[in-house]
């Protein structure tokens, strides 16, 4: 594509040389460029790509997009100067793959918990209505039923904006995002084109890297912003951030809430291990999906169903059908009526929503015995508060290790034992291998106890010294209750 079209739309400070020339590939890493390609040098968080301009010539590089032109410039090489290199490269990326979200019903979930679950939520439905779908999510990216590995809750704008084009030449007409905080700030959706967008909630979460509440409740704030007039505004009205998301939106306003009025709601009438009876519309649905958490999650995606247009009696029918995202509230049987509960939840809100959930089910005549730790190399406020939370709302609790990460697992469960009166104290035990304490908590429990093991979910590995180790906390679960398959 000729480098004027690939810079439509883009805000350009100043051009140094001609940019009638044709591209071929597009990189923001100076490793992955090739033959007659543009180099986006973008200013990361771990290193600044400008230092990597000279690198990325000697690969093939024959453009380079920056916000600082270099003192020695190549005169053979054209030079645009942009005030944002990660704004600039949506729109780049958007143009390269010839806007493919113009041409996809796109929608974007954000908020701290319940994106995966939505996404995941909605592309099933739309399997089973007939209509082919394509999502990008934390588990996993899909287009219909191909699955493509995914590395972070939000892919780069390059690969977003390929793996729309893929979809579209697949024939989907849906795409169901997640939209992290991280990448409305690294401007990695820049360029795209929403039809509609979806807030769950807002709990204290990723403040390593965004310095206030504040700061990461804006940032989320942005992509209602950006949103256009045709496009609308899904969200929860039981949440206190719900309403603000929609200060200044130009798009359809909608509100979704088990608690007050809203555009879209929903009762809770049964609530059991195996499902919820939900009255939807005044109309009773079974779900296979349990808690609260999980009504707000299947609210959401009945609503954007409906304002898609499609029947009511066909999509009631297929959220009866649907189940959870992987390690989102997966629960196992051992033979003995032990249940195991393995669970994403990394934040004290999301902890507190699955543990109040267990014990709405269960008698107290169950233990209900916790499995968690704190991740490494992130957000150190929450350590103390998800202790208190397990303890508060637990029998027992085994604090151990989760992905350290850089970090020493015992330095980030003294952090969690801080948060912890002597009375909590109690409760607790301390073993940092997270195979031991699992195959304790087993060892504990009695018949008809419940085990959760939470933190990692659906994550296939732990990392720990900048390396990634097979671990399955289900997999680990099922060994020590002697269970074999679901």
């Amino acid at each position: 594509m000729n480098l004027q079209d690939i810079l439509y739309k883009v805000s350009i400070d100043k051009v140094v040389g001609s940019t009638d020339i044709e591209i071929s590939n597009i990189a923001f890493d100076s490793r992955k460029v090739n033959e007659n390609g543009l180099f986006v040098a973008i200013n990361g968080t771990i290193s600044d790509g400008h230092q990597f301009i000279d690198s990325a010539i000697e690969k093939g590089a024959i453009a380079i997009i920056v916000e600082q032109i270099p003192a020695n410039i190549n005169k053979d090489i054209p030079y645009i100067k942009v005030e944002n290199s990660h704004d600039a490269l949506g729109i780049i990326a958007s143009n390269f793959f010839n806007n493919p979200s113009d041409r996809i019903k796109l929608v974007g979930v954000t908020g701290t918990n319940g994106k995966t679950t939505i996404v995941s939520l909605l592309h099933q439905l739309f399997g089973f209505l007939n209509v082919k779908a394509g999502m990008l999510s934390t588990i996993q990216n899909k287009i219909i039923e191909q699955v493509i590995p995914s590395t972070h809750t939000t892919p780069d704008a390059l690969h977003i904006n390929f793996l729309l084009s893929e979809m579209l030449e697949k024939g989907c007409e849906y795409c169901f995002m997640e939209v992290s905080s991280h990448a409305l700030s690294q401007g990695r959706v820049n360029g795209l084109n929403f039809a509609g967008g979806v807030f769950t909630n807002l709990t204290q979460d990723h403040l390593d890297y965004h310095n206030t509440f504040a700061e990461y409740r804006d940032v989320k704030k942005l992509f209602f912003d950006a949103l256009p007039k045709d496009a609308f505004s899904l969200v929860n009205k039981d949440d206190k951030n719900g309403m603000k998301m929609l200060e200044g939106t130009k798009s359809n306003k909608l509100t979704y809430s088990l608690k007050s009025i809203a555009d879209y709601k929903c009762r809770v009438l049964e609530n059991k291990f195996e499902g919820m009876l939900l009255q939807i519309n005044k109309v009773d649905v079974w779900v296979k999906l349990i808690g609260d958490f999980n009504a707000y999650n299947i609210l959401s995606v009945y609503a954007i169903s409906n304002q898609f247009g499609f029947e009511d009696y066909d999509v009631l029918t297929a959220l009866s059908m649907l189940n959870s995202a992987e390690g989102r509230f997966q629960f196992i049987r051992s033979e003995n009526q032990i249940t195991g509960i393995v669970d994403y939840a990394h934040t004290d809100d999301a902890l507190k929503n699955v543990l109040s959930t267990i014990n709405n089910i269960r008698s107290n005549a169950e233990q209900l015995i916790t499995v968690i730790g704190c991740g490494g190399d992130r957000d150190k406020s929450k350590r103390p508060l998800m202790a208190k939370v397990a303890c508060d709302l637990s029998t027992q609790v085994i604090l151990t290790s989760d992905n350290p990460r850089s970090e020493s697992p015992d330095a980030i469960i003294d952090d969690m034992l801080a948060g912890l009166d002597p009375v909590q104290n109690k409760k607790v035990l301390v073993i940092s291998d997270r195979k031991q304490a699992i195959k304790t908590a087993c060892r504990l429990a009695n018949d008809t106890d419940i085990i959760l093991v939470a933190g990692k979910g659906h994550e296939k590995y732990q990392e720990i010294k900048g390396e990634k180790f097979p671990f399955d906390d289900m997999e680990e679960l099922k060994q020590s209750l002697n269970i074999i398959k679901d």
